[in-house]
């Protein structure tokens, strides 16, 4: 949607950014009475962000099947909440969103697990996808067990298509048909990955995901290079 990012308190005047704070309450005084003073720019983005300290206690003293529940309920609210244009600007494809997104899928199958069994291997991987999280850390491909690899798969499918709609979405403002002919190779990947149920090979789920990264360097910095790099790698996916 398109708003007013620079409100006007019309009690005490004071000015913000709504683009700051995702809120039209004047924050100097609580009024609910502001005003847009600026031209209606692109934005979908809302400030929040991701804490996980409270459950990496938690999961500590009393397991998984403890936390899962409202440990999903916490990421689904950060995904929901979060976009990538804020103000007009395009935002990058970041390590938290992604692995926010792979925790939740990771949570969600151990959580189904016949009789609660998880083996050891399991365990330390969802782990240290809960200790790297909000630190925009995901465990490396060799440590993905093997039995959470079609859900990393479609995990990462999930996250690079969200963000692909939204780089479409601010193309809207900012044409550019070589990066959405790109993208257009990205959505055929994404559909390739989820049809496989996630079971593609890591390297190529990485892949697609540096190639999503390229194509958003390509375009917050006019960096014609970055689009030619994202085109080589989605070649080779191919």
């Amino acid at each position: 949607m398109k708003v007013r990012g620079q409100r006007e308190c019309r009690d005490c005047e004071h000015r913000w950014s709504y683009y700051e704070t995702g809120s039209v309450d004047c924050p100097a005084c609580g009024s609910l009475r502001s005003v847009g003073v600026d031209e209606r720019t692109r934005h979908t983005d809302t400030p929040v962000s991701l804490d996980l300290s409270p459950y990496r206690r938690t999961v500590d003293a009393d397991g998984i099947e403890a936390i899962a529940a409202d440990l999903k309920r916490e990421l689904r609210s950060y995904r929901n909440r979060r976009g990538f244009i804020r103000g007009g600007e395009l935002r990058p494809f970041d390590g938290t969103f992604l692995a926010a997104t792979e925790l939740l899928h990771a949570v969600d199958v151990l959580a189904r697990a016949a009789d609660g069994e998880i083996t050891d291997d399991e365990e330390f991987y969802l782990l240290d996808l809960l200790r790297g999280t909000d630190a925009s850390e995901r465990p490396p491909v060799a440590s993905v067990p093997e039995s959470m690899r079609a859900a990393r798969g479609l995990a990462i499918a999930e996250a690079v298509d969200d963000y692909r709609r939204e780089v479409l979405t601010w193309l809207a403002d900012n044409p550019d048909p070589e990066a959405r002919r790109t993208l257009g190779t990205v959505a055929e990947l994404v559909k390739r990955t989820r049809a496989l149920g996630g079971d593609v090979p890591l390297d190529d789920s990485e892949a697609l995901v540096r190639a999503t990264r390229d194509v958003s360097t390509a375009l917050r910095n006019g960096d014609e290079t970055a689009l030619a790099t994202a085109n080589e790698r989605l070649a080779r996916l191919h």
